[in-house]
């Protein structure tokens, strides 16, 4: 394992540039996707003034890759059924993996052409975000020759998968924080056989929640991508949104809920 420390900085050191925050609560995988599309037309159609990061969490559920599908299933449907795991097939890079309460996760709407970012450099930066924010709670993590993401030893503890559509990044990373691992250990992570899974809670020295996580990570991944935070409300952007004729029939579920982000 390569331990911590920033690997590449943003292409051109570029001062930090302006972009929204919104926090959300436990959102279904199917309605954060929605919502990421809705995002993704906006921003390039600049509707969307700024670059936008989505924080929230996820009801269980297993996502597959363009790389790789229910071949890394290792339970019947029956089984993923009685525990109310759907199985969504995305548009993002890499494999299969999980989602649920406690783990946190991160959406990145950014348009690379106007930061001067590649892919590379992206996923290198959000690795950087990770690493600090586990160092946060007392856990050294850093990177593994056998797949890209955040490692603490031979256990993976926050993945990464993108996509990007006319120059606008979307979908992005998901760190274990309180997560159950239970579920994990029904597919094979990221395509790996043999890999576990760890968290922030299970690897650390130092309490930990998803509040405190999510402000820790907010704070590297502005150093890490040169991000100058400007808060936004789900309301705000549902009005922006229904504003620009991108909401038809009212606001996307993943605004229109109210429960409370913990």
């Amino acid at each position: 394992m390569i331990r911590g420390g920033f690997a590449r900085r943003v292409p051109g050191d570029l001062p930090p540039s302006p972009c929204f925050r919104l926090d959300l609560a436990s959102i279904p995988y199917g309605a954060a996707l929605d919502l990421q599309h809705r995002l993704v037309d906006l921003r390039r159609q600049e509707r969307l003034c700024q670059d936008l990061v989505l924080f929230l969490e996820h009801p269980p559920v297993f996502t597959l890759g363009r790389r790789g599908g229910r071949e890394y299933i290792r339970v019947p449907g029956e089984a993923l059924a009685a525990a109310g795991i759907q199985v969504v097939q995305t548009e993002r890079g890499g494999f299969i993996t999980y989602h649920g309460p406690g783990q946190l996760v991160a959406y990145l709407i950014l348009d690379l052409r106007r930061r001067r970012l590649g892919v590379d450099a992206l996923v290198t930066a959000l690795e950087d975000a990770m690493i600090a924010t586990a160092a946060d709670f007392g856990v050294g993590a850093g990177r593994h020759p056998r797949n890209r993401g955040v490692w603490t030893g031979e256990r993976k503890l926050g993945s990464i998968g993108l996509a990007v559509r006319h120059g606008i990044s979307f979908h992005g990373l998901a760190l274990n924080v309180t997560t159950d691992l239970t579920p994990f250990g029904w597919i094979l992570p990221c395509g790996l056989a043999e890999v576990a899974m760890t968290s922030l809670q299970a690897a650390g020295t130092r309490p930990v929640n998803l509040p405190a996580a999510r402000e820790a990570l907010a704070a590297h991944l502005g150093r890490a991508l040169a991000l100058a935070w400007t808060p936004m409300g789900a309301e705000a952007l549902a009005e922006m949104m229904a504003d620009s004729g991108n909401a038809p029939g009212g606001a996307p579920e993943a605004l229109s809920r109210r429960n409370p982000v913990g």
